[in-house]
C-alpha cells in the first residue's frame, strides 16, 4: 500500500497555500498536521532535524523541504496535470524563484501594517531573530511606502506576462510558475484586506488570481502529528532519485554535511550526505521518535557545507 502524502503546514502560511493549491491542480488526496507558527515544534524537529519553515512534505521516511523541491516531488510522483506545461520546467522554476524572492517580505509586512498588533507575540520576537526582520504593525507602517514601491514593480511585470488574454503566466494552463506568484499576493490579501486591494495594483491580476484559487486544495484528511511521526518510523526511506556522488561541489556519499538556507534562518541541519546533483541534496537524519530518515532539500536557496 503506497505511503500517504502529509503535509506539515499550518493555514496561515503562504508558502503552504503553494502547496496545497498543487495538489488542487492534481486532483490529489494529501494528509495535514498542522505545526504550530512559531517555535517550539516538538512534532516536527525529529522529522527535518532542525528546519522548522513551513511546509514541510512526509512520505513515509522520506521528508522533502522547501517548496520549490516539494514541487517538483509531487510532479515526479504524480506527472499529470502537469506541474510544468510544455516542459517548461527551467523557465517555471526561475520565474518562481525570482518572483518569491522579490515579494515575500514585502508582501508579508503590507498585511502585517494591517494586523501586526493581532498576531502573537511570540511570532513577532520569532521572526525578529528567524527571519531579522520586525513584522510588528509599527514597524511595518514605518515600511509601508518602500514595500509599497517594491511590490508595485513586480506586480507590474506579472500584469505584463497576462497581457492580451493569456490565462496564466505560461499560457493557456496553470503551472508551478503561477502558484508561486500567486501566494504571496493572496497573503497580502487575505489578510490586509481592503487596505491593501485598495494599495496595490491587482485590477490586472484578479481574474488570473480567481483561476489560481478556482483549482482548489484536492481532498485534505486531516492527521495527527504523532500518527505522522509513527509512520516515518514504520517506514525505510526509499533509493533517492539522485546520484549518490553527483554533488558539483565534490562532496561524497557518507561524509557529515551541515546543511542550511542562503537568505534568512539559517538553522543549521546536519547529517550524512546519500545523495546529491546540481538541483537537489539528500541527508540521513537519525532521531528516537522517528528512526532513521531521509532528508530532501533543493540546491537554489540552500549552502551545503561538510562538517
Amino acid at each position: 500500500m503506497p505511503q500517504p502524502i502529509i503535509l506539515h503546514h499550518y493555514d496561515f502560511s503562504p508558502f503552504s497555500e503553494k502547496v496545497r493549491l498543487a495538489f488542487g491542480l492534481k486532483g490529489m488526496e494529501w494528509h495535514a498536521v498542522d505545526v504550530p507558527v512559531a517555535m517550539p515544534k516538538a512534532d516536527l524537529m525529529p522529522l527535518t532535524g532542525g528546519y522548522r519553515r513551513a511546509p514541510v512534505m512526509q512520505i513515509g521516511a522520506d521528508v522533502y523541504c522547501d517548496t520549490l523541491l516539494i514541487l517538483r516531488e509531487i510532479e515526479r510522483r504524480r506527472p499529470e496535470p502537469s506541474l510544468y506545461p510544455g516542459g517548461r520546467h527551467g523557465l517555471a522554476h526561475a520565474l518562481g524563484y525570482w518572483v518569491e524572492r522579490t515579494t515575500f517580505v514585502p508582501a508579508a509586512a503590507l498585511a502585517t501594517s494591517v494586523i501586526g498588533d493581532q498576531l502573537p507575540t511570540e511570532f513577532i520576537e520569532e521572526r525578529k531573530t528567524f527571519m531579522n526582520h520586525d513584522f510588528s504593525k509599527e514597524a511595518s507602517l514605518r515600511e509601508r511606502p518602500l514595500n509599497l514601491q517594491r511590490l508595485h514593480a513586480h506586480l507590474s511585470w506579472l500584469a505584463q506576462m497576462l497581457e492580451g488574454g493569456r490565462p496564466f503566466l505560461l499560457g493557456d494552463r496553470p503551472s508551478a510558475a503561477d502558484l508561486a506568484a500567486y501566494h504571496t499576493i493572496w497573503f497580502a490579501r487575505k489578510n490586509g484586506g481592503p487596505t491593501v486591494e485598495a494599495a496595490l495594483p491587482l485590477g490586472p491580476l484578479l481574474g488570473w488570481m480567481d483561476r489560481v484559487a478556482a483549482l482548489g486544495h484536492g481532498t485534505r484528511r486531516e492527521m495527527p502529528a504523532g500518527e505522522a511521526l509513527d509512520i516515518a518510523k514504520a517506514a525505510e526511506p526509499e533509493a533517492p532519485g539522485v546520484p549518490a556522488d553527483g554533488d558539483p561541489s565534490g562532496l561524497r556519499a557518507g561524509q557529515e554535511v551541515v546543511v542550511s538556507a542562503d537568505d534568512r534562518g539559517r538553522d543549521p541541519i546536519r547529517g550524512a550526505l546519500v545523495a546529491a546533483d546540481a538541483e537537489e541534496v539528500v541527508i540521513r537524519h537519525e532521531n528516537g521518535r522517528v528512526g532513521a530518515v531521509h532528508i530532501h532539500f533543493p540546491r537554489a536557496g540552500f549552502e551545503v557545507l561538510a562538517a
